[in-house]
């Protein structure tokens, strides 16, 4: 779907799920230089950009990689470029090193996997990188596509990637007002989440309602390493994300571990399907949980404060009055 955006691309070189909003302070911030050279890629394989720039092709975005900018080349969409950082810290030198004063719009995603909920809207690098951008002044939308057992992706993700941008042209044409935001009064950014399910492919395609984030909790999510056994690997792009082959899951090496009884030594393994598949009855109506659990889009107002903004924020600018403003409300494209 064509929108005659000027595109800019600045992501992370490899996975930074569950990272948040964190900048590593300490870090030197480069382009990824590991084995330069200019060869095929498919970007959806792990880790596979070596380089500092990426030119993908359409339709199933392999491309180059080189260690310097350069032209596009025929059937190239775009020039990419890749940091050894956080999506929060991809963000901050979009904005104020790479392209200043040359962004309206951050959006970030979409993240393969939900960023619904107060559990994973706080630990989600993907919002961490659109509040980096509301703090910049920058409005700014996390986009999230959310996964469902037993549903295959296959033919849903294109279906997906176009609801998604008619609801970003929506957000853009009619951005919502907040008294309190610190963008000139309005919104300080909105969190997008799409199940990826077949109900996309339905002629009247997927309700999209206005949510409020789901308040809920997690409890253990490390687990202690046991003499004698093994860590299971977790996939690199968190709990959440769409299975990924064996060779792609990373663990530390077993030899590296201490056997030695007690040893701290800690493995993440959370335990999230009271996250993932929760109780119906604990899903307040009209929250983000609610409508992922009904396969439903939603879209949900924040701050960039850890808040959300009043109830007055589930409208956009172009809609008037107050009546019927509350979540769960249709979000009409």
């Amino acid at each position: 779907m064509k929108k005659g955006w000027d595109v800019k691309v600045v992501i992370p070189s490899s996975q930074k799920s569950w990272i948040g909003k964190a900048y590593q302070i300490k870090d030197i911030i480069k382009g990824a230089r590991k084995n330069i050279t200019t060869h095929e890629a498919t970007f959806s394989d792990p880790f596979p950009i070596q380089g500092v720039y990426y030119y993908p092709k359409a339709p199933d975005g392999k491309g180059e990689t080189s260690e310097f900018s350069r032209p596009l080349k025929e059937g190239e969409v775009g020039e990419w470029i890749l940091l050894d950082g956080t999506p929060a810290t991809c963000t901050n030198i979009a904005l104020h090193n790479l392209y200043p004063g040359q962004i309206d719009l951050v959006v970030s995603g979409p993240n393969y996997g939900r960023n619904a909920s107060s559990s994973f809207v706080l630990s989600s690098g993907t919002v961490g990188a659109a509040l980096s951008a509301c703090l910049a002044r920058k409005r700014a939308i996390a986009l999230s596509f959310g996964n469902f057992r037993g549903v295959p992706q296959e033919g849903l993700v294109d279906s997906a990637n176009a609801l998604a941008a008619k609801i970003v042209q929506k957000l853009w044409e009619g951005w919502g007002k907040d008294d309190e935001g610190i963008r000139n009064g309005e919104v300080d950014l909105y969190n997008v989440n799409i199940p990826i399910v077949n109900e996309l492919l339905q002629p009247g395609g997927l309700e999209v309602l206005w949510t409020r984030v789901w308040r809920n909790n997690y409890g253990q999510l490390f687990k202690q390493k046991e003499v004698g056994k093994k860590f299971e690997a977790t996939a690199e792009a968190g709990p959440d994300a769409p299975p990924e082959p064996t060779s792609s899951i990373k663990s530390s090496s077993d030899s590296e571990l201490p056997e030695t009884p007690n040893a701290l030594v800690f493995h993440f393994e959370p335990q999230l399907d009271a996250l993932v598949n929760p109780p119906l009855e604990t899903l307040p109506h009209g929250s983000d949980g609610w409508a992922l659990h009904y396969r439903k889009a939603s879209v949900t107002p924040l701050r960039g404060s850890f808040a959300e903004p009043p109830i007055e924020s589930l409208r956009l600018a172009t809609e008037s009055g107050a009546e019927g403003l509350e979540p769960g409300r249709e979000f009409k494209l």
